[in-house]
């Protein structure tokens, strides 16, 4: 009896392992995905979670488990509280489940290389933890592995993290090689850096337009501007037949462009702006303005620099390279490239490029705001360095695509949308309430807001509510919390409160929207914020 009743614990304690093991999928996705949406920092990682512990709200699902919890232990009966038990864990895993079938991501997890290391290290850590916990143990302790169950694997991501950080480290520096020696086999290869603020993805796809109408170029695609994104885009797209290698570099700590600068080293750099982005990471406003301008500083002296003029930061900052600077902006007139008699419409933009020389070329593009029209400046800037010909430039801006998310003209169900929801900035932001302010019908703005501001995110927002008022008719904020400086910003500038509709999510503001716009209307999605920061 003694050794049958033995076997029968140790299945009781195996198929219980299994059990929480299962309930314990749900939150161990959950801590991946934002790990991933925090960029795989864990800085970045802890800020996101003392900012949601500030949310009362997430505190009633685990206090609903602690009471339940509470009631399984206070059972007298040995057997039915090992019952209930298990049966606490069932629910909680259905539970989770149910919620998580009816939840619709903005950003779903990424299944890449990495994430599918890093599950492998979570599950390891979870069975390090678990199989000893409940083998050990018995009820009522199991009711504490059932609670902690629900939330340990959002601690096991440090860990994990500092588990997988090597082995990460190898792998990118690995990679980087290949790349780099792909690289210098192109000894003939013109490569052209991009960074900046905001505006890189933008100029970088109307520079790829325009140099293709001389060269066999190759521009990093969507996004890929980090280390390994931009070693991928050589090591499985660059060909020997290519010309030209446009590179999009992007930033959010010190030392990240004198990086992929050593590592890429373009003869030609491009720095569309420089503002308060990315401060939590990078510190100041300093540190971001001497990264920036190591795109222009570690070019060769044989190299060629582009920059902005009407941008402050860069126009004030002294410059230690000696290579030549062509100079482009709206809002200055000493430059060599500047945009004047700009009108817009809501079939696109038409300007004239004033040249130093004294010329004045004719262009339009379908691209609307002055931002766009800057970034078009660049991308000539850059062209005629590389011998493309004026009416070259005029055929090619003519033809730019829209760049996806970035004041994106585009028609959902018969309604006019603008669609600017990729990674708003406060210039950016500014630019597109006075496209907004343009556009007939009543005037719409979708946002959540912006983020990744440090300090100053609640007064840029502030400000970005105050500069709605003349620009847009009706405003539809997306979460309450995160929205709460536009709101203050909006009465702050007397904007008439009746027309501000605060709401949970992006799919409820689509549904206001088509309830009280109509096809005559316009539209502005201002941002996206990802799953991790919608509050």
């Amino acid at each position: 009896m003694d050794f049958l009743r033995q076997i029968q614990d140790l299945l009781e304690k195996v198929l219980f392992t299994a059990l929480l093991l299962c309930m314990m999928v749900i939150p161990w996705k959950h801590a991946l995905h934002m790990f991933q949406q925090n960029r795989y920092e864990p800085g970045r990682y802890i800020q996101w979670g003392k900012d949601q512990l500030k949310v009362w709200k997430h505190w009633l699902f685990p206090v609903l488990i602690i009471v339940l919890a509470l009631g399984c232990i206070i059972i007298p009966d040995y057997r039915l509280g090992k019952i209930a038990t298990v049966w606490l864990a069932v629910l909680i895993g259905g539970m989770m489940l149910y919620l998580e079938k009816k939840k619709n991501y903005i950003k779903p997890l990424a299944m890449t290389a990495r994430v599918k290391r890093q599950i492998a290290v979570m599950f390891i850590l979870n069975c390090l933890w678990l199989i000893p916990a409940v083998m050990f143990t018995d009820y009522p302790v199991w009711v504490v592995w059932v609670v902690a169950a629900c939330w340990i694997n959002w601690l096991f991501i440090f860990p994990m993290a500092w588990i997988t950080s090597p082995f990460e480290k190898l792998i990118k520096k690995h990679y980087m090689k290949l790349a780099k020696d792909i690289l210098k086999k192109h000894d003939q290869l013109i490569k052209i850096g991009i960074t900046g603020s905001y505006g890189k993805t933008s100029s970088k796809n109307i520079l790829q337009q325009i140099l293709s109408e001389k060269f066999y170029s190759l521009p990093t695609p969507a996004s890929f501007n980090t280390p390994m994104g931009i070693t991928i885009t050589i090591r499985q797209q660059l060909k020997p037949t290519h010309e030209v290698f446009i590179c999009e570099m992007g930033a959010d700590h010190v030392g990240d462009i004198e990086q992929l600068m050593d590592f890429v080293q373009p003869q030609i750099g491009l720095v569309t702006s420089i503002g308060p982005q990315h401060l939590n990471t990078f510190g100041s406003q300093e540190n971001i303005i001497t990264e920036k301008m190591k795109m222009i500083e570690k070019l060769p002296v044989t190299g060629f620099g582009v920059l902005n003029k009407d941008n402050e930061l860069i126009r004030n900052y002294y410059i230690k390279n000696k290579c030549p600077i062509a100079w482009y902006g709206i809002e200055q007139t000493d430059v060599d490239y500047r945009a004047v008699n700009i009108s817009f419409g809501p079939q696109g933009s038409t300007f004239d490029i004033h040249t130093r020389e004294g010329a004045d070329i004719p262009f339009k593009t379908r691209l609307l705001g002055e931002h766009n029209i800057a970034n078009i400046l660049a991308a000539v800037a850059v062209g005629r360095h590389l011998g493309v010909s004026w009416e070259q430039l005029q055929s090619a801006v003519a033809q730019v695509r829209y760049v996806e998310h970035r004041l994106e003209v585009k028609k959902i169900n018969g309604y006019t949308f603008i669609d600017d929801a990729f990674n708003s900035n406060p210039v950016g932001s500014a630019m597109s309430l006075q496209v907004l302010k343009t556009m007939p019908g009543t005037r719409f703005i979708v946002t959540p807001g912006m983020i990744d501001l440090g300090p100053r995110q609640h007064e840029i927002n502030k400000q970005f509510g105050m500069k709605m008022k003349d620009c847009a008719d009706e405003v539809i904020l997306v979460g309450k919390r995160q929205t709460e400086p536009i709101v203050e910003g909006l009465q702050t500038c007397g904007f008439d409160m009746d027309h501000v509709h605060v709401v949970a999510t992006v799919k409820e503001a689509f549904a206001l929207v088509y309830q009280k716009a109509s096809y005559t209307d316009t539209i502005l999605l201002e941002n996206d914020l990802p799953d991790a920061f919608n509050q």
